[in-house]
């Protein structure tokens, strides 16, 4: 008997899915069935001879972020168009994608892991990929170096969607990577940003009280870094595990 193997690797050695992000992205959208039923757990496993299914995706988007970050554009009124953009934490593109369908000029898109961004985006003439790489590391030379001929300055849009390290930490990097009177839109993630005594075990943070706590830590330190911050919005869709979400809306005040 052949040996099985995990649900992830299943599907990625079947070509069904391109990275291990696309395929944990399908399982939180319920989107992968093996024999028929339904299957969320990506370490579940699944031998040769078990049929497994990837439905299509319902948005529009190469990843479900997409709809978090179109949800908080909308909900703003920010105006993505014509504007150059820096995606910190862009796994499969969800974010890139989301700004490049609202018009964005061009999109960087870091992610510290490699071989996750979506294949349309990869191949988009108006996004440049950094993978393997910490935000911490690209300086605000080498950002302008990734724009392109159409523009030498900073970014004027900066949207984050970080894990298992903390926002405020990151933020005055952010804001040397950002020009004067760019928008920064931060996804809050309480898990990430409240005490670790506020984090129940398995990470589903349920306390209002600490949410919002943690959505004021970052608040904080964007406004300690010279920032004005606008407003928060609740992402429309929950992320891993069904944590609620925020995002944080601020503009730079700071000269180049």
């Amino acid at each position: 008997m052949k040996s099985r193997r995990t649900l992830v690797r299943e599907v990625l050695h079947r070509g069904l899915l391109s990275s291990a992000a696309e395929v944990e992205a399908a399982l939180a959208d319920n989107r992968v069935r093996v024999n028929g039923a339904v299957v969320s757990n990506a370490a579940s496993l699944v031998a040769p001879g078990d049929a497994v299914h990837v439905a299509p995706m319902a948005n529009r988007f190469v990843g479900r972020g997409g709809i978090k970050l179109e949800g908080a554009l909308q909900h703003f009124g920010i105006h993505v168009g014509h504007q150059y953009c820096l995606d910190i934490g862009a796994s499969t593109g969800g974010f890139t994608d989301c700004l490049l369908q609202h018009g964005a000029a061009h999109v960087v898109a870091v992610d510290v892991g490699r071989g996750q961004l979506h294949q349309k985006m990869l191949t988009h003439a108006a996004v440049t990929s950094l993978e393997s790489q910490h935000i911490s590391q690209l300086s605000p030379e080498g950002l302008r170096s990734h724009w392109g001929p159409g523009h030498h300055g900073l970014a004027q849009i900066v949207v984050t969607d970080v894990s298992f390290t903390s926002l405020a930490q990151l933020v005055p990097h952010i804001v040397s990577l950002s020009c004067n009177g760019a928008e920064l839109v931060l996804l809050v993630k309480p898990q990430f940003e409240a005490d670790r005594n506020d984090v129940p075990v398995g990470g589903i943070v349920v306390d209002p009280q600490v949410r919002q706590g943690a959505v004021d830590r970052v608040a904080e330190a964007v406004n300690a870094a010279g920032c004005h911050v606008h407003g928060q919005y609740e992402s429309p869709i929950s992320g891993a595990g069904g944590n609620i979400e925020f995002f944080l809306w601020a503009t730079v005040h700071t000269d180049e």
